[in-house]
């Protein structure tokens, strides 16, 4: 029987043995120490002094591959709290309803103070999709009628709450309204949405939501949710405040007054009035007819212009180059440009992306319009000279009386209240005898005296709105109307028309700073008010910004 000691003395050949086995005599290697650098381990090894991972229990976390676990809150870890405490909300009740809806929104979820008792028919509350669809009617109006993005944002939110519904996080978009409520954090979120495909400047209409919003926001007003139904329709349900005649004699007479602001005389101004009440009867056939916006403003655009070639080619001693630009200040859409301008601002990029788009294409239509009646003056010889309408004369009573001429049709065009009516009139002439003062008496540029001017009316609509617990809307945009580019778009057209298209590009890049220097003048005067007026939520770290991007 062999001795099993003795076959393993026997001498191995080479293939029998491992190319990594120790030679006989030498030790085999114990284990690699970790502070040398020749040694090699693997990089999912575990160092020295710890211990196997164990799965994990109620109180260890598991890794990414592990099998979930149930959340559970008597197992749950500690909570952290800062060290300097959380900071506590408190929202004043002297505010308005605006202030502090906007200053909750601007708050992270967690950190918005639970809504206070309402009144509820029964036990349970009203209907969750019932106040969704609430919301959603108001929200529309409101968007329709040309109000901010976050101002409808704003007036959804404090509906959602004025009826205790917590976590309600509303969206706003150009043509699209969401809002979504989530009971807990544990419950289904209810989301519903509504599209809003037409558009009406009715300004006697977003005065009264804005007054159903208010009694809404009142706790010491208990409105029902069928109450509140039958106010939104009787809103939906009233009619203009102006009929048809006085809309269209209102905007013969803002083009009047804007031609008197260029250097129009008596007849430029009744020229002006005639060809802007004819392309107003024009763009309402069209309109009748199913015709879109953009063909509604080239048809209202050429009348005008054509005055202004008739007067020119009959050799009529007049100022044609004022007839024309007052009939563009009627059609120049200020409305829409402030409105993309402030969603800008405020951080709401999609929706003002979509109203300068907006405001681009009725632009377009306008100039296509001017463009085609000058380019056929032209062609039949009329000699429109650019330079002459340059020289205007410093006449700044009159020009203060057509300013607030101006602004008063100009509120009534918007269907505003009359009770707002004077109040707007009065800030248009504040706004023009600022930028008359510094532009013609102190020598500065119509850019800057625009911005200035445009800030003051920011700043006078938004006390006036604060004031009367209202949208700043019709004590701003019938304000801005005297300011309004409408000489700088007639010659830069006209330059382009006679084939100076540099000198014509020049002039419309001048236009397009004037318009923005008003948008964002009357933003900023709205946000220098909120900035010294008093404010809620004053301990919880101050006034947040409307979009943190940079962490500011």
């Amino acid at each position: 029987m062999a001795d099993p000691e003795a076959e393993d003395r026997k001498p191995q050949s080479d293939e029998a043995r491992s190319a990594f086995s120790p030679p006989a005599g030498v030790a085999a290697p114990g284990p690699a120490v970790a502070d040398e650098e020749s040694s090699t381990t693997s990089e999912f090894a575990l160092p020295d002094g710890l211990d196997a991972l164990q799965p994990p229990g109620p109180e260890q976390e598991g890794s990414a591959f592990s099998t979930p676990r149930t959340y559970n809150a008597r197992q749950a870890p500690p909570a952290f709290t800062p060290a300097t405490g959380i900071p506590l909300v408190s929202l004043t009740k002297d505010a308005p309803w605006q202030d502090r809806m906007r200053t909750m929104l601007r708050m992270p979820v967690t950190e918005r103070p639970a809504p206070e008792p309402v009144h509820k028919e029964d036990e349970s509350g009203p209907a969750v999709p019932r106040v969704l669809d609430l919301t959603l009617r108001i929200g529309e109006l409101l968007l329709a009628g040309g109000e901010g993005a976050e101002d409808v944002e704003t007036a959804m939110f404090a509906v959602c709450r004025s009826y205790g519904l917590d976590r309600c996080e509303p969206n706003v978009t150009f043509t699209l309204l969401s809002i979504s409520h989530q009971p807990s954090l544990v419950d289904d979120p209810v989301t519903a949405s509504r599209t809003v495909r037409r558009r009406g400047t009715d300004y006697t209409r977003l005065g009264a939501v804005y007054r159903l919003v208010d009694d809404l926001s009142d706790p010491e007003t208990a409105i029902s949710l069928e109450e509140a139904y039958g106010r939104l329709a009787e809103i939906r349900r009233n009619r203009h405040p102006y009929p048809g005649w006085v809309l269209t004699a209102s905007g013969g007479l803002l083009a009047g007054a804007a031609s008197v602001l260029v250097g129009g005389d008596a007849i430029v101004f009744v020229a002006a009035a005639l060809g802007a009440m004819l392309g107003d009867r024009l763009a309402w056939l069209c309109a009748g007819r199913g015709l879109p916006e953009f063909y509604q403003f080239t048809v209202a655009a050429m009348p005008p212009a054509a005055i202004g070639v008739a007067l020119t080619l009959a050799h009529v001693d007049v100022n044609a180059s004022a007839v024309i630009t007052g009939g563009l200040f009627a059609l120049l859409p200020g409305r829409a440009l402030v409105a993309g301008v402030q969603d800008g601002l405020t951080g709401f990029y999609i929706t003002a992306s979509a109203r300068l788009l907006e405001v681009m294409y009725f632009f377009v239509g306008i100039v296509s319009g001017v463009l085609l009646v000058l380019y056929f003056g032209v062609k039949l010889g009329t000699q429109l000279n650019p330079d002459a309408g340059l020289s205007l004369s410093e006449r700044p009573v009159l020009q203060i009386a057509a300013s607030m001429l101006l602004s008063l049709t100009f509120a009534i065009l918007l269907q505003q209240e009359r009770s707002t009516v004077l109040a707007v009139t009065l800030n248009g002439g504040v706004a023009w005898s600022v930028y008359g003062a510094m532009h013609y008496a102190g020598g500065i540029s119509p850019v800057a005296s625009t911005a200035v001017a445009a800030g003051l009316v920011g700043l006078f609509g938004q006390l006036l709105s604060r004031y009367r617990f209202a949208s700043a809307l019709p004590y701003t945009t019938a304000a801005i109307g005297p300011l309004l580019p409408g000489s700088a778009t007639y010659f830069g057209l006209l330059s382009i028309a006679q084939n100076e298209v540099d000198k014509g590009m020049v002039s419309l890049t001048k236009a397009a700073a004037l318009a923005m220097a008003i948008a964002i003048g009357v933003n900023l005067g709205s946000e220098i008010s909120r900035l010294f007026l008093r404010l809620p939520g004053g301990s919880a770290g101050g006034r947040r910004a409307a979009k943190r991007t940079r962490g500011f």
